[in-house]
């Protein structure tokens, strides 16, 4: 584990070595993750692959400085546009392979749609709301508030819980955010993507993969659809995870 600093303010991040000639994997977390949420993911895709790896936590995650405000609706555009580029700068990473799980998978989409990257796996994307999203994060956003067991286990992961989930879940139920959509983004994407979707996902379904293969004209698309799982597929379903993510990188030009 260590800590970099972007804009004057601490990520936490850890690395894994791999073969310097083939391109970096850079995972992003889902809206409640972090470095230690991921567990050993990135090392079994990194071992299989062959390829070096950087995991980090978003600010407001895991060891990661905090919030200095309520998240903005531009929240995921921010992190993708700004503070993403930044740390790929300070680590010398060139066209990386993008990991990203839920809101880290938009996040990736949103930066491949501006910044060269070698491709992007989308594991249970976002890239518009949908009313099953609202409801679910509604509904943990209950538990959060009403349980201290929700609140503690978080705890154990982010050192400032609060705006690890209070963050995410606001941002996410603010009726602004309700026309929030990344078509336009998705279009501008030239490097491929692997989509990588739960059938028991409660926090979306697969219209967003349609919505993501309808914008992405430039892009090669491969989806990959698992059952039974649901929101988390790297945990769900680990060995045809890896296995995807093995042969969609061993496929890159």
């Amino acid at each position: 584990m260590g800590e970099v600093s972007i804009g004057g303010r601490a990520l936490e991040y850890r690395t894994i070595p791999g073969d310097a000639d083939k391109p970096w994997l850079v995972f992003l977390h889902e809206g409640l993750g972090s470095v230690s949420l991921w567990r050993d993911f990135p090392d079994k895709v990194a071992r299989q692959t062959g390829c070096r790896a950087l995991i980090y936590s978003r600010f407001g995650y895991g060891r990661s400085a905090g919030l200095s405000g309520p998240r903005a609706i531009s929240f995921m555009h921010d992190d993708a546009l700004q503070v993403l580029p930044a740390l790929l700068a300070e680590f010398g990473i060139v066209q990386p392979v993008l990991v990203g799980h839920s809101d880290g998978a938009s996040i990736a989409l949103i930066h491949a749609g501006q910044f060269p990257v070698r491709g992007v796996v989308a594991m249970a994307p976002h890239v518009m709301v949908e009313t099953v999203s609202v409801e679910s994060i509604a509904k943990i956003r209950e538990t959060y508030l009403a349980s201290p067991e929700l609140r503690t286990r978080l705890a154990k992961h982010h050192h400032h819980v609060d705006d690890a989930f209070l963050g995410w879940a606001d941002a996410w139920l603010s009726p602004a955010f309700r026309s929030w959509r990344l078509d336009a983004d998705v279009a501008r994407i030239v490097a491929p993507l692997l989509l990588i979707q739960g059938t028991d996902d409660e926090y979306g379904t697969l219209a967003q993969l349609d919505a993501i293969e309808r914008a992405a004209s430039l892009a090669r698309v491969q989806r990959v659809i698992l059952s039974p799982c649901g929101h988390s597929p790297q945990r769900d379903q680990p060995a045809a995870v890896l296995d995807a993510i093995s042969a969609f990188v061993a496929g890159l030009s």
